[in-house]
């Protein structure tokens, strides 16, 4: 009686589901769609959007200090105190000639005294009686474009007929409003430039984590002969897609609440405060140029991205040579 042939079993191969998801075939070496990757990219664009209405305010600051400037500079104006020995409209009309006769004067104009009372209506209320109150008069002087008024002898000469004429260049004032806005402007980049480290030491923290996480995969191809630019450009790609969907969001997120500003200010234009608004912010309009910045922004934080992670990533790997 013959015995049965022995039966051979085959080992089954190994199923790609047994092996960890960062050693499957085809796998990325660095995970695409984790927690710890879209935690990075929500935190990366409310970075960019910190960011960016920080570089859109610092826009806005300088276009508004420009207009002031502007305003101010081109205009002198000259004051005419009370006074009870003298008769104010003749004073008036002496200052008004004497300023007409000053070379690069394009125009002057003395301010009715119902529009001077007019001026004090925001703080002495409206319905009241003025006309024992000194209220000085003023003589607005526009000045010719890059002209140069010989301030220096305009104004003792003005002060020698007229004793109650008070002269102001608002050479003061323009100073004042470039040191507020030079500090204003500098206050804004040094925001934008502690936004931007954040975000690259939370992309550093990040790339660290994830190198943990692939440290068998990283250690393997390190010591079989791979290329630390390979394995850097592998985390740097990675991490630049990342900053880009962050720096995008978060920009296009500054772009919609700045437009949205500018909106609501026009809305309000018909307030009572929109007038004051509007003085000290202009049309709270940052133009293409803020526009600009911000997208600035939101590529530099991109950049910033791949460039820290493939720090990290050649300062981890020269560790384990």
């Amino acid at each position: 009686m013959s015995m049965p042939d022995p039966i051979e079993y085959e080992p089954e191969p190994r199923s790609e589901k047994a092996l960890p998801v960062n050693l499957r075939r085809d796998q990325p070496l660095v995970p695409v769609d984790t927690v710890a990757g879209r935690a990075l990219m929500a935190v990366i664009a409310i970075l960019t959007f910190l960011a960016a209405l920080s570089a859109g305010a610092a826009v806005l600051a300088a276009r508004a200090s420009d207009q002031w400037r502007g305003a101010v500079s081109n205009e002198m104006t000259i004051q005419i105190r009370p006074d009870s020995h003298r008769n104010i409209e003749e004073d008036v009309a002496k200052a008004v000639a004497m300023a007409q006769a000053l070379d690069g004067i394009e125009s002057v104009r003395a301010v009715p005294k119902a529009e001077s009372d007019k001026l004090l209506e925001p703080w002495l209320g409206t319905g009241l009686d003025l006309v024992e109150l000194p209220v000085p008069r003023l003589i607005v002087l526009k000045l010719k474009p890059g002209a140069s008024p010989d301030i220096g002898r305009f104004g003792p000469a003005l002060r020698s007929d007229v004793p109650t004429a008070i002269l102001d260049d608002h050479r003061l004032w323009v100073r004042r409003l470039s040191a507020m806005a030079s500090t204003i402007i500098v206050s804004g980049f040094v925001i934008v430039l502690l936004v931007l480290t954040a975000a690259a030491l939370a992309v550093a923290f990040a790339t660290r984590g994830a190198m943990a996480g692939s440290r068998e995969s990283v250690e393997v191809l390190h010591f079989v002969g791979a290329d630390d630019d390979f394995i850097a450009r592998e985390f740097q790609s990675r991490f630049i897609r990342l900053g880009l969907r962050g720096g995008a969001v978060g920009g296009l997120a500054a772009i919609i609440a700045i437009a949205l500003l500018g909106f609501l200010s026009s809305f309000w234009s018909t307030a009572p405060e929109a007038e004051q608004l509007q003085a000290l912010f202009g049309a709270f309009e940052i133009g293409w140029g803020g526009y600009a910045a911000v997208l600035l922004v939101a590529i530099v934080v991109a950049a910033i991205a791949g460039l820290v992670s493939r720090f990290t990533v050649r300062h981890y790997l020269k560790m384990l040579a």
